[in-house]
């Protein structure tokens, strides 16, 4: 099997490699998300603390 073979997915190269490319954007937009989240919910824990010393 050649690399062209590989890449040509035997005729079902879009849906497959479209599939890949799906998926990736689905793992990298929960990762995104969860960092956002992340900052957030820091941003209002030292919101918190700094309202508890005042």
């Amino acid at each position: 099997m050649s690399l062209a073979e590989f890449f040509h997915m035997g005729g079902y190269a879009f849906y497959v490699w479209t599939s890949y490319a799906l998926a990736a954007l689905v793992l990298a937009a929960n990762v995104v998300s969860i960092l956002r989240r992340e900052r957030r919910v820091r941003e209002q824990l030292a919101r918190r603390a700094r309202r508890r010393r005042s």
